[in-house]
């Protein structure tokens, strides 16, 4: 059966589970909560960071004593967050063991919300993807109906590949819209009508009560997905900008997502470029949204078709029956098209003047480039660099790195899956407090 059949079987039985299923109480060999001391979720993070590490290397990469390592690893062990490993090298003397995590532990799912797609991942505890889906949706149809078909296909997908759902102990969710990371919910967002503070955790936990739910702004997620797996995984201090319809910032700092005081940190799609410019959605005039975005792109393309400035994008226009997307016009600059090429140069000018703000101000190591904005190609990432460089200081810009995204429209994805593993382990510190 497939999985839209199977999901469609299940269409109302959105919000009307029972109250506590009886697994809930019994859930296999694993516990209600997951709990973790401070070293040992230490050890933890940085086996997810390297993939498996020796018993040498956990104390050098550590303040802790060899003794204290070696309690938290064998505590990690009974509870069966890790594995021991014979490890592949050897030196002359006595092999060393690695240990690595226990992919087998406990099941993650990352959710990807955006402005017309859902993209849902399911992965082990080592992140390893073992199913996912991807489907036109609109947010803007609210959230009863949108968390309903993520709740839908999420349990569909477990089921198809007959994964235990008891085991699912964590979702991580990306928003197209600003987030009150503290209480997860969405604040006045300008795209997503209904979801105005709507109760994303609460609703999502009826379908699956043992799961920890996380829910951060889009560009955050990817953010994280791009220091976890992608070009910044050995990257301290990284700003990663997505451009699509709307422009947005995730910024790393010392390693984690800064989000600021409410949880709005990095919304540079509303810097103002041009006083007199467009009208955003924001109310205000100019920002760099309205004039870069994706939809504004296609407007300044769809403008220069009808007065008849490009025969090549009046060709894709006809074509599409009265309508240009930023494909579009990366398509037509790849064919030599003139027009094109300058509204990508400026559209990548006036994202670079506002990141050498930033650079002059963060002093990042690294900028990376994703959104489906991005696939316009290295005229836009060059326009980009070039302003960087030419409006930065020289100190700041010495060693900094500007590229696309490495695992470019995964990060989204992945980021969720990272942000949900953040949040599955209850830190014992005293008294004990979820972290």
């Amino acid at each position: 059966m497939s999985l839209s059949r199977e999901v469609s079987a299940k269409k109302n039985r959105f919000l009307t589970r029972p109250d506590t299923p009886a697994w809930l109480v019994q859930a296999g060999d694993l516990p209600n909560r997951l709990f973790i001391t401070p070293a040992e979720k230490e050890l933890i993070d940085l086996l997810r960071k390297h993939g498996e590490l020796t018993k040498n290397e956990l104390v050098n990469f550590t303040e802790h004593s060899r003794t204290k390592v070696t309690s938290s690893t064998d505590s990690l062990l009974k509870k069966k967050f890790i594995i021991e490993n014979p490890s592949t090298e050897y030196s002359g003397g006595r092999r060393s063991r690695t240990y690595s995590l226990n992919s087998g532990l406990v099941y993650v799912a990352g959710v990807e919300i955006g402005a017309t797609s859902i993209h849902l991942a399911v992965a082990d505890f080592s992140r390893k993807i073992i199913a996912q889906h991807h489907e036109p949706a609109l947010v803007r149809e609210g959230p009863l109906k949108i968390l309903g078909r993520v709740c839908e296909l999420l349990e569909g997908l477990m089921q198809h590949h007959e994964l235990n759902t008891s085991h699912l102990r964590g979702i991580g969710i990306g928003i197209p819209g600003p987030v009150d990371f503290s209480n997860g919910t969405v604040v006045s967002p300008p795209i997503m009508p209904g979801w105005d503070r709507y109760p994303i955790i609460e609703t999502v936990q009826q379908w699956f009560p043992v799961a920890s739910v996380v829910v951060d702004n889009d560009v955050n997620v990817m953010a994280i997905g791009e220091v976890s797996q992608g070009a910044g995984r050995e990257i301290n201090n990284l700003i990663f900008v997505k451009i699509g319809t709307g422009i947005g910032a995730g910024i790393i700092c010392n390693g984690v997502i800064y989000r600021g005081s409410n949880g709005c940190a990095g919304d540079i799609g509303h810097i103002n470029v041009d006083k007199n410019g467009p009208l955003c959605h924001c109310g205000n005039k100019g920002c760099l949204e309205a004039m870069a975005g994706g939809a504004a792109i296609a407007e300044r393309a769809k403008a220069a078709a009808l007065d008849g400035k490009s025969a090549i994008l009046l060709s894709y226009y006809e074509r599409n029956g009265g309508v240009l997307s930023a494909e579009d016009v990366g398509n037509a600059a790849r064919e030599g098209d003139v027009v094109s090429n300058q509204i990508i140069r400026e559209s990548g000018q006036m994202i670079g003047d506002v990141l050498a703000s930033l650079v002059n101000f963060y002093n990042p190591d690294m900028i990376v480039i994703g959104g489906g904005v991005s696939r316009l190609g290295d005229l836009l990432l060059s326009s980009i660099r070039q302003t960087v460089l030419g409006r930065s200081l020289p100190l700041a810009t010495r060693d900094l790195q500007i590229i696309f995204s490495q695992i470019g429209q995964d990060a989204g994805i992945l980021g969720a899956v990272n942000l949900a593993i953040d949040y599955i382990f209850t830190v014992e510190t005293g008294a004990a407090v979820d972290v």
